[in-house]
């Protein structure tokens, strides 16, 4: 696919992933559209380029243009233990996939690209995952089942209507544009302060990824397409790290005086997990380039003039954490 002659649509073009990636396809001169619920704060261009709309409700999407040669599917609710707490955002997650892939079928639009999660191959018993070991009776929470729904989803309209698909999921994706409590940045939050830090799962070891290597495998994804179609790729680091590593690694690069604090694992949360990329390594030449402590000093530096904005978020949101 030549991403400099090609108009793609990205659904959760304000988010982590969406936005590095907008920023990724205007570089290489796509005519991008994103579209979101919220503002984009990140990049002027991409804000300019964003229609804000609810895709809950289907009408909306007819403001949308419709002469898209791939749609790249993000938007959703994406933290699993707040979907735990409030399954209606399980149901939103639902009902966005389904309105976005109804948009793609009655629109005549023959590709998309859709953001799945290392969540889908839940607590299987081993840590390292190929494609291949994703299944229902391993579903841990409803967001994993949000995006085991939406991969079927994708398959039935590639068999039904012959859109045609890539799927990626993504392990842990950190870095830049990221105001959430996730674990990275609200780590780094924390050992600014040299407040404690809570382990929920002292053992928990997962596949921690740079954002800029996991946009990598989505603009590959694209770039191949004709190769790579009707296929699912893990686009992860391949390396797994405990959480109190990654905890003490940030400690030790902000020179914090914070505590550890071990909690147990929350409900929901799939407790170890490595990627299997091989399959990536094959069909898309992915190779991840940055490794865990580059990418959490890239990540330290990003936030460190901006934690008190990021704290002002956390705030609004009511999800600050002790």
């Amino acid at each position: 696919m030549e991403l400099s002659n090609s108009k793609i649509l990205v659904t959760g073009s304000s988010g982590t992933i969406g936005n590095c990636l907008c920023e990724a396809l205007l570089e290489r001169g796509s005519d991008v559209v994103g579209v979101d619920i919220k503002q984009n704060r990140w990049n002027a261009e991409v804000h300019r380029r964003t229609i804000y709309i609810d895709l809950r409700n289907p009408d909306n999407l007819e403001k949308l243009p419709k002469d898209f040669d791939m749609v790249v599917h993000f938007a959703a609710n994406a933290r699993v233990y707040n979907l735990v707490k409030e399954p209606d955002l399980a149901r939103d997650n639902f009902l966005i996939l389904y309105n976005v892939a109804e948009f793609v079928r009655k629109n005549n639009i023959r590709r998309i690209l859709f953001g799945s999660s290392r969540e889908v191959y839940g607590d299987s018993g081993h840590i390292i995952h190929s494609e291949e070991e994703s299944f229902v009776k391993n579903c841990e929470s409803s967001y994993t089942a949000t995006k085991i729904a939406g991969e079927a989803i994708i398959h039935a309209y590639e068999q039904c209507y012959g859109i045609e698909y890539v799927i990626v999921r993504f392990s842990n994706v950190y870095g830049r544009f990221d105001y959430s409590d996730r674990v990275v940045p609200l780590f780094i939050w924390k050992a600014l302060k040299n407040e404690d830090i809570h382990i929920y799962g002292r053992d928990k070891v997962l596949d921690f990824t740079y954002i800029e290597d996991s946009v990598d495998g989505v603009v590959k994804s694209l770039e191949l397409f004709e190769t790579s179609k009707n296929e699912v790729y893990n686009i992860a680091s391949q390396k797994g790290y405990s959480i109190e590593k990654v905890a003490r690694l940030i400690i030790e690069l902000t020179d914090s005086k914070s505590k550890l604090i071990y909690e147990t694992n929350r409900t929901g949360e799939v407790c170890r997990f490595i990627a299997d990329i091989s399959k990536a390594n094959a069909v898309l030449n992915y190779y991840p380039k940055t490794n865990l402590r580059d990418g959490i000093k890239k990540t330290i530096e990003w936030y460190s003039p901006r934690i008190k904005e990021y704290e002002e978020e956390l705030s609004k949101a009511d999800i600050i954490t002790s």
